[in-house]
């Protein structure tokens, strides 16, 4: 379902995102319109795509969503509609790739969340999907690669 889970230490990342709260009944119809706008804009200014665009979660409860829609960039976005600056967190990350169509996603975070905890790690709250290879490289979900990235929580002890 998953890679090997890695522990990595990464830099802080420069961002343009667009922040959303939405219903989970309304993620679908939200993300071609977000990245579409955020493309735009990156694109228009000349500072990106940098790397494949992410979701990044702040909070999932039972009935919404509040994350943003972001793609890396080379410098800063000026603020144009939706669109803003923002950031990936530095710091020490657990990491895995997630093979296989979109619908399976909550089921493999499920397993990696597990994983985590079996190995003693404790996830900090925030979380991002990084999708590398998606519906416009290969028509066959079994291609398809998303990158998991999970904040880890700084012990106190």
């Amino acid at each position: 379902m998953f890679d090997d889970p890695q522990i990595l230490t990464i830099p802080a990342q420069t961002t343009a995102v667009i922040r959303l709260r939405v219903p989970r009944s309304e993620i679908q119809a939200v993300m071609g319109p977000g990245i579409g706008e955020l493309m735009a804009a990156v694109s228009a200014q000349g500072i990106g795509p940098a790397g494949a665009w992410f979701t990044h979660h702040f909070r999932m409860d039972p009935g919404f969503f509040d994350f943003e829609i972001g793609v890396p960039v080379r410098a800063a976005v000026t603020p144009v509609g939706r669109v803003q600056p923002g950031s990936l967190p530095a710091g020490q990350v657990a990491r895995t790739i997630y093979r296989g169509g979109y619908e399976g996603l909550g089921a493999a975070w499920g397993s990696f969340e597990s994983w985590l905890r079996a190995h003693g790690h404790t996830p900090a709250a925030e979380l991002w999907e990084t999708y590398a290879v998606g519906p416009e490289s290969s028509a066959n979900p079994a291609d398809w690669q998303t990158e998991f990235t999970r904040p880890l929580a700084v012990s106190t002890t």
